[in-house]
C-alpha cells in the first residue's frame, strides 16, 4: 500500500479509499489499452443505458424543461441520453487526453493547413492561442462542462502558453495523487480549489501567464444574472479578476465532432462592460460570459453537463 496521504483520516477510511482507488486504476487500465476510440465508444454505451435510470437524470430533466420549455418530451430524452453518452466519452477519454490532441503548430504553414494534417482536431482561432503564448502581459480564458472540456487546458499547454488550471481535487488521496500526475503533463499547471486559490490566481496572473478556469456550475455567492433565460448565481472570479489586472479574457470551447474528432474554438477578447468609473462591471461582465456559453449550449444542447442544479 502507498504511504500515508497526511489528510487527517482514519486508517479505515484510507484502506476504503486504497480499495477504491484500486478498482479506479483498473478500470482506467482497461480504458488505456483499449484506446481512445473504443473506450470512447463502450463508455458511451455503457452511460447512455445506465445514466438515465440514475437518480440524477431527473435533475437533467428539470433543468432541460425549465429552458426549453417547447421542446417535446422525446427530444429532451434523446439529448439527455447524448449527454450521457458525451459525459462517458469524456471520462473514457482522461487516459489518452495527451493522444488526443494531436494539432502541431508550424509557423510555415497556415491554420487551414496545419487542420488538414491533424486528424483529430480542428482548431479554430488557433492564432489566438500562439498569440497568448507571444504575448507579455496576462490573461484569463473560461471554458464550460461542454465536449471534452478537459482539452482547452491541453490545447494552452500544447500551443506552448504559460497557464494554470484551476481543478476540483478528488477528495479519495490516492485518487488525487493520480489525477495530479496525469494531467500535469498534458495541462501545464495545477491549481487546486480551496481557500488559498485566488491568492493562487492573481499570483498567476501577476506573473503576465495565462489562467483558466470552468465557469458554468452554480456558485452560491455570486451575483445573480440571467443564464439560459433565468437568474441564477453566477460564477465572478473572472470578472473580478480582469477588473484587477485589467487583462484581456476569452472564451474556449471544446465541441465534438463525430468520427472522434473535436473544434477547439478560442474568441476574440471580450469587449467586458465597464461602469461610469472605466473600471470593469462585475455584474454585466458576469451576464455578457454567461451569454457567450448560452451560446455555445444552444448550439450544441447534447454535449452540456444537464445533470447539475445550476438553477436554484
Amino acid at each position: 500500500m502507498p504511504s500515508r496521504p497526511r489528510h487527517g483520516r482514519s486508517k479505515r477510511r484510507l484502506i476504503i479509499d486504497w480499495l477504491v482507488a484500486q478498482l479506479s486504476f483498473a478500470g482506467l487500465w482497461v480504458l488505456k489499452a483499449l484506446g481512445p476510440d473504443r473506450a470512447s465508444a463502450l463508455a458511451a454505451s455503457v452511460m447512455r443505458f445506465a445514466g438515465p435510470k440514475l437518480g440524477v437524470h431527473k435533475v437533467g430533466q428539470r433543468n432541460l424543461a425549465l429552458v426549453f420549455p417547447d421542446m417535446a418530451e422525446e427530444e429532451r430524452e434523446r439529448v439527455l441520453r447524448a449527454a450521457w453518452d458525451n459525459l462517458g466519452r469524456t471520462a473514457a477519454e482522461y487516459p489518452h487526453l495527451g493522444a488526443l490532441y494531436d494539432f502541431e503548430y508550424d509557423p510555415d504553414l497556415t491554420f487551414e493547413e496545419m487542420n488538414a494534417r491533424a486528424t483529430r482536431i480542428e482548431a479554430v482561432g488557433g492564432q489566438r492561442f500562439v498569440d497568448l503564448a507571444l504575448a507579455d502581459g496576462p490573461a484569463i480564458i473560461f471554458t464550460a462542462h461542454l465536449g471534452n472540456w478537459e482539452l482547452p487546458a491541453v490545447c494552452a499547454q500544447a500551443h506552448d502558453v504559460k497557464s494554470t488550471v484551476l481543478y476540483r481535487t478528488p477528495n479519495n488521496p490516492f485518487i488525487a495523487g493520480y489525477v495530479r500526475r496525469q494531467r500535469a503533463g498534458v495541462m501545464g499547471t495545477l491549481l487546486p480549489t480551496n481557500r488559498q486559490a485566488i491568492h493562487g490566481m492573481a499570483a498567476v496572473l501577476e506573473r503576465g501567464e495565462v489562467f483558466g478556469l470552468l465557469v458554468d456550475q452554480f456558485y452560491s455567492t455570486g451575483v445573480r444574472v440571467p443564464f439560459m433565460g433565468h437568474v441564477t448565481p453566477t460564477n465572478t472570479i473572472v470578472p473580478r479578476l480582469a477588473r484587477q489586472f485589467d487583462c484581456p479574457v476569452h472564451g474556449v470551447r471544446s465541441v465534438r465532432l463525430p468520427g472522434g474528432k473535436f473544434k477547439i474554438e478560442i474568441t476574440p477578447a471580450l469587449a467586458l462592460p465597464r461602469d461610469t468609473d472605466g473600471r470593469i462591471d462585475i455584474a454585466g461582465s458576469a451576464e455578457m460570459i454567461n451569454q457567450v456559453i448560452e451560446g455555445w449550449i444552444r448550439e450544441h444542447p447534447e454535449q452540456w453537463l444537464w445533470f447539475h442544479r445550476r438553477w436554484r
